[in-house]
């Protein structure tokens, strides 16, 4: 009895040392799929507006930009991202940019949005081409387009 108990003790503590790393690797492919994300919907309003001669209309968070339809595979714009927010569309709107791809409502704070900026751009949330943008009581964490 005693020896199945010391094992499981030994288990149980493997376990805890694990989980950190478990989370860290979760938050990670979560991190890498929001960018790859980001820049596949870049590729596709970039193909629009060379097409085009113009951006796609704005457009509301989680509903597929006028024109973009088709543009997109399966249903990655109309679905939660994988940090838990909506995709939005942001032409000509309050942002003070002229076109960029937004998320909303992300379940994660401004540390693990940096760690997107660095391997986007320059880890600086403020500035360049990835930026946090608050207005109203909403943060929105746009990659711009156009300035």
């Amino acid at each position: 009895m005693v020896e199945i108990m010391v094992v499981l003790v030994i288990l149980g503590f493997l376990a805890v040392l694990a989980m950190p790393a478990f989370t860290r690797m979760k938050q990670n492919a979560m991190k890498k799929r929001f960018v790859s994300d980001v820049r596949t919907f870049a590729q596709a309003f970039e193909g629009y507006a060379a097409k085009n001669g113009r951006w796609p209309p704005d457009g509301n968070r989680g509903i597929v930009p006028t024109g973009m339809s088709g543009e997109f595979r399966d249903d990655s714009w109309t679905r939660r991202n994988s940090l838990g927010g909506l995709w939005d569309w942001d032409y000509k709107a309050v942002t003070g940019y002229t076109a960029g791809i937004s998320t909303v409502e992300v379940t994660f704070d401004d540390t693990i949005m940096g760690d997107i900026d660095a391997m986007i751009d320059n880890g600086d949330l403020t500035k360049g081409s990835f930026v946090k943008i608050s207005s109203a009581g909403t943060d929105r964490y746009m990659y711009v387009l156009e300035k």
